[in-house]
């Protein structure tokens, strides 16, 4: 379902192109980068990067094997797929060959257990002058019930948006750069996501699957518009470590 409702819309958050591209460039890698994307999806992320930056090479993780075959089409279609390797694996697992210039961890903080687990775990991960792009969910203000129960959530899965540059600092990093995502990014993801599933379950009515994802593209649309629309805010850091105080 996940593959489906990112078909057209494959950086898998409500960022929009060209707000990844100056996240991404903003990240100044050296020539000889290593970038590492950790819950990778279709690999948007990962090969805009490559773009980015024409000498780098790039690991990227995630356990979807849809996702991935995805991603790795895209990559030959880009002829990038000779600097990039897509593992399917454990992104708390995975080990890069060398320290990373970039680490890259869009919506996929869940994995950590949140902003502060993923901070801890990319931590020996970046080289001593790299950076961590992470995007991670926050309330644009305080969170009803409907809110809540569209997410699944409680009101301390998030801080606000001071709050989450706070807890970003009180581990060790500090913002050289962020995008908060704009009421049209949001509007254009969750159209697209439920938009996708929609198409694809009228264009094959005979799959078994047709009829979930339209109720899951249903509930999905009724949650956001009747929830968290103007509730749940998304933001991008780029973060450096903060040096020690001597």
């Amino acid at each position: 379902m996940s593959a489906l409702a990112h078909a057209d819309h494959p950086i898998a958050a409500p960022v929009s192109a060209s707000s990844v591209q100056s996240l991404v460039r903003q990240a100044a890698c050296p020539p000889d980068a290593l970038v590492l994307d950790l819950g990778c999806g279709a690999g948007e992320w990962t090969l805009r990067a490559l773009q980015e930056f024409p000498a780098a090479e790039a690991v990227a993780v995630d356990l979807s094997e849809p996702a991935l075959r995805r991603a790795g089409a895209a990559a030959r279609e880009r002829r990038l797929d000779d600097r990039v390797t897509f593992v399917r694996g454990d992104a708390r697992e995975h080990r890069p060959p060398r320290a990373c210039d970039l680490v890259l961890c869009v919506g996929a903080t869940h994995v950590f257990g949140g902003l502060e687990g993923t901070l801890r775990a990319v931590d020996p991960l970046v080289a001593p002058d790299g950076a961590v792009l992470v995007g991670e969910g926050f309330w644009e203000r305080p969170p009803d019930r409907a809110a809540l129960t569209a997410l699944d959530a409680t009101p301390d899965d998030f801080r606000d948006l001071a709050g989450t540059v706070e807890l970003v600092q009180q581990n060790g990093w500090t913002p050289v750069f962020g995008h908060v995502s704009e009421p049209g990014e949001w509007d254009d993801y969750e159209w697209s996501w439920t938009g996708s599933l929609t198409r694809w379950a009228l264009d094959h009515p005979d799959a078994p699957d047709a009829e979930a994802a339209l109720a899951a593209a249903r509930e999905h649309r009724g949650g956001w518009l009747r929830g968290y629309r103007g509730v749940l805010g998304f933001v991008c850091l780029l973060l450096r470590r903060r040096p020690p105080r001597t």
